[in-house]
């Protein structure tokens, strides 16, 4: 089940969805367990504004899609989003360029960004570069 009490499509889940099911399926994180507040990302994709909830009581967290007053609100393209979600940008570097609007609290965001995951490890890693050849 997601976090909407619906099931995804069949294998398909894009990597929003799958980020906040799996920070609801969480409940508590030890990484913000002295942390509290309230985040909203509203997520433009054309003319429609998806949104998502996210509260964190001393490292509870819950997520709905709930369109509630936040402490911080971050608004970006969802395509944006499913990069930061799926570990492919840096949510800081995407403010830095304007990709992602914050407003109000932003080390909510900075706290936050702790759990995003890391970029996709280097399909490139353990391959050796050709060896040079001498020139005579």
């Amino acid at each position: 089940m997601t976090v909407d009490g619906k099931a995804g499509r069949k294998g398909q889940r894009d990597a929003t969805r799958s980020f906040f099911d799996d920070l609801a399926a969480r409940g508590n994180e030890p990484l913000l367990q002295n942390d509290s507040g309230t985040l909203r990302f509203d997520l433009v994709e054309g003319r429609r504004v998806e949104h998502w909830y996210v509260s964190i009581d001393r490292g509870t967290i819950t997520v709905s899609h709930e369109k509630e007053a936040a402490d911080s609100v971050l608004r970006t393209d969802r395509s944006v989003f499913d990069r930061i979600a799926s570990g492919r940008m840096n949510a800081m570097a995407a403010v830095l360029r304007g990709e992602l609007v914050p407003e109000g609290d932003l080390s909510l965001l900075v706290l936050f960004q702790r759990l995003f995951p890391g970029p996709p490890r280097s399909r490139a890693r353990g391959r050796t570069r050709a060896p040079e050849r001498s020139r005579r």
